[in-house]
């Protein structure tokens, strides 16, 4: 069976009515992820309450307490901006703490299980810095889970890989520090936020940046994950996998200009696959409903094939 984390609370963090970051995108993935042929073979499960889980311990090892504090002053008020893209409603203080405990939960699943699952939540998270949340990200999930991670037993070395069409600059800036951690990054370039330059390596030489051009294809990502990618991960051999599973490469994403489809998504996953299948899949951007819901799909079908 394979595992999906989710909670119809998730739906909560309200964004406004024309906002891409939207709980449709959820809603989507869900109903055709219940109503397709092998959903069988799926098992939702509910991510552990905050009040009964750590999930703020964990965000207050990674953001500044300050911030965290004002996000939960601004959703006391009743809601409120970060920044001009960046929401924050009456719920979401409470739903991005959820978000960060359903991703420990998939962390505990994963080394569990030493298979892959889903986290199917939001907000996203890889735009989030220590002290600020932007690019619709409140707390940094994928960092947190990380770091996380390394205090699990048996695990040493951890790997991100963020297939977001936007370069994951939270995730990048709390990691690059730690010699535990590598980040890989395939995002379009120049596009929001505008760092990931080639360039960036971490204090370690633990980040690895590919900026894509807009108009790239499967055949430039393929390219990418044989020559760059696969090595990079594969010589770190980490003891974990997480994917910043960002579906915004999609040629019908209103906001960027890369050319996947989602049965590229299939290929991408098996490509991580074959590094190994420890792999925790947390969703970050994706914003035409229809392609997000499929390459989840396919991502999902990868890992049952």
């Amino acid at each position: 069976m394979f595992k999906i984390i989710f909670s119809e609370q998730f739906l909560d963090h309200q964004t406004g009515r024309y906002h891409p970051e939207s709980p449709q995108r959820l809603t989507a993935i869900r109903d055709k992820l219940s109503n397709i042929y092998w959903n069988n073979k799926l098992q939702w499960l509910e991510p552990t309450p905050v009040n009964e889980g750590n999930a703020l311990e964990w965000v207050s090892t990674i953001h500044d307490i300050n911030y965290i504090e004002r996000v939960k002053t601004i959703a006391k008020r009743g809601g409120g901006k970060l920044d001009e893209d960046t929401a924050v409603s009456a719920k979401s203080y409470d739903v991005a703490l959820l978000a960060v405990s359903a991703w420990l939960d998939g962390v505990n699943q994963v080394l569990s299980n030493n298979q892959p699952c889903f986290i199917l939540a939001r907000p996203p998270g890889h735009h989030a810095t220590v002290e600020m949340g932007m690019g619709f990200c409140l707390f940094s999930n994928a960092a947190i889970a990380s770091n996380y991670a390394l205090t699990q037993k048996g695990v040493k070395k951890v790997a991100i890989l963020d297939w977001d069409v936007h370069h994951g600059n939270g995730t990048e800036d709390i990691i690059a520090d730690n010699p535990n951690i590598i980040y890989c990054s395939l995002h379009q370039y120049p596009c929001y936020p505008g760092t990931g330059k080639e360039t960036d390596r971490g204090f370690y030489d633990n980040v690895l940046n590919i900026p894509v051009e807009a108009g790239s294809t499967i055949r430039e990502y393929d390219l990418y994950f044989q020559k760059k990618v696969i090595p990079f991960i594969s010589k770190f051999e980490p003891d974990l996998l997480i994917v910043s599973a960002g579906y915004d490469a999609n040629h019908q994403d209103p906001l960027a200009r890369v050319s996947l489809f989602p049965q590229d998504y299939y290929t991408l996953t098996k490509h991580c696959l074959n590094i190994t299948k420890k792999i925790v899949f947390g969703l970050e951007g994706g914003y035409h409903l229809e392609a997000l819901a499929e390459s989840v799909e396919q991502t999902i079908l990868a890992c049952l094939s």
